[in-house]
């Protein structure tokens, strides 16, 4: 019975056809992503639509801020991919179970440190981002709300990473759909009914959060063999965690750094008023659905080279690199020049004010139509790790994409202070650091072909 459950949700990357295994894989994780992302829109949306202009800017802003402050604990579960994807490929179940155990508790601890910080510094890191008056006090209480929630989303992060390096990505999208159906009920519930506004929606997604979160987890300690997940065994087991900071902490820097970057344009975009800032909030929620379709390509390429680099099958993952390249592209032009034509009905889904709409048009023609080019950089980036290279990427990502953007804001915006001129700063950096990226996989490619598996 388990051997029958084991294939029917779990998938053998080293073996058989890429493509049709590639698209198997990344379709149920684009789908997760998108539901994921469904939390944050549902909560924009309806507080858009229910709550007025100054509740949309206040919640709609703090999404770089909370990427800011996550993204160094979540760079840890690519590292918990990549280390179970490669015990895998090599067969060591033991190794699989310690770093299961200590991946969970990990979750736990890094989660509990986020609540208790976001909480305390909430308020403080929005007036370092120029937080406008009228919207600082709705999105510093949305801030204190979202974080009671980091532990379970941590909790989500980590078993979902651990499910995909065994080819599982069919149960965490289960899981994200139920989570947010019922986000979408609570937060109709709260702000409509309660008439409870940003705390509405803030407390909904949290209720959303720890639902997935206790999914994945049951789901793991339901499972047998390597993946079974025993609480009496968690511990840390430092030996695992040395390897999962060689992966994860240059990612999670990198996502860091990122972020950070993004705060910075965050902060520019306050610059301009409440009104581009809630266009340009509504604006990078539909983006943020093109991104995480490709993303998932990024998440399929990391796996299906860490368990093919595990196994020794180093001839299959030029094969990988090509087709997720392909797949990438064609969602990136597809979603991204999509969105764009049909932008003003997609906008007007968040909000009914004509100048929020405009100026989200504004953010959407310089940056959708070019987003194909993040995608190509991520699935180089998700390459690299896959062969146990972290540091590279995270120190290309840091001068191509962040040093970058810094620097176009200190010089050229700085000079020509405009919406459009800031939001060029994207897709420039996206084809300079892709670009590089492609120059260190060929390199590395060199050292991989001639060293023996």
């Amino acid at each position: 019975m388990q051997k029958t459950k084991e294939k029917k949700y779990t998938m053998n990357l080293c073996e058989g056809p890429l493509l049709g295994k590639i698209l198997l894989f990344a379709l149920p994780l684009m789908l997760s992503s998108v539901l994921q992302l469904l939390f944050n829109a549902a909560d924009v949306i309806v507080v858009g639509n229910f709550a007025g202009s100054q509740s949309l800017a206040a919640v709609g802003s703090t999404g770089s801020l909370i990427n800011l402050l996550t993204n160094l604990f979540v760079g840890l579960s690519v590292g918990v991919n990549v280390v179970v994807a490669h015990f895998m490929g090599a067969g060591e179940k033991n190794r699989i179970s310690r770093t299961i155990h200590t991946s969970i508790l990990l979750s736990v601890l890094s989660g509990v440190f986020l609540t208790f910080f976001g909480i305390a510094m909430a308020r403080l890191l929005l007036v370092w981002m120029s937080s406008p008056e009228d919207v600082i006090e709705l999105a510093a209480l949305y801030l204190r709300i979202y974080f009671l929630g980091m532990p379970a989303l941590m909790l989500y992060n980590f078993g979902s990473a651990i499910l995909r390096a065994a080819g599982d990505t069919k149960r965490p999208l289960y899981y994200l759909f139920f989570a947010g159906v019922v986000n979408v009920i609570l937060n109709l519930g709260f702000v409509i009914g309660l008439k409870m506004g940003v705390a509405g929606v803030a407390a909904a997604t949290v209720a959303s959060e720890y639902i997935s979160g206790f999914l994945v987890l049951r789901c793991l300690m339901q499972e047998e063999g390597a993946l079974h997940l025993e609480l009496r065994n968690l511990r840390i087991h430092w030996d695992i965690v040395k390897q999962l900071l060689r992966i994860g902490l240059p990612a999670g820097i990198q996502g860091t750094i990122f972020s950070l970057s993004n705060v910075v344009i965050q902060s520019s975009i306050n610059s301009f008023g409440s009104t581009v800032m809630a266009g340009s909030a509504a604006a990078a929620n539909l983006e943020g659905f093109v991104y995480v379709s490709m993303n998932a390509l990024y998440q399929t390429a990391l796996t299906f080279v860490s368990q093919n680099y595990g196994a020794g099958k180093k001839e299959r993952i030029p094969g990988i690199v090509l087709r997720c390249q392909g797949i990438v592209i064609l969602v990136g032009l597809v979603l991204g020049n999509g969105a764009y034509l049909i932008g003003r009905q997609l906008l007007a889904i968040y909000s009914q004010d004509g100048q929020v709409i405009e100026a989200g048009m504004r953010r959407m023609a310089v940056i959708c139509c070019f987003y194909f080019l993040c995608g190509v950089m991520d699935v180089m980036v998700g390459a690299l790790r896959g062969v146990g290279y972290s540091v590279m990427p995270m120190i290309v990502s840091l001068l191509g994409a962040c040093g970058l953007r810094l620097l176009w804001i200190a010089t050229i915006f700085a000079g020509h202070h405009t919406e459009r001129v800031l939001y060029l700063s994207y897709p420039v950096s996206w084809f300079l650091t892709a670009s590089v990226h492609l120059l260190c996989f060929l390199l590395i490619w060199g050292r991989i072909k001639k060293k023996k598996m």
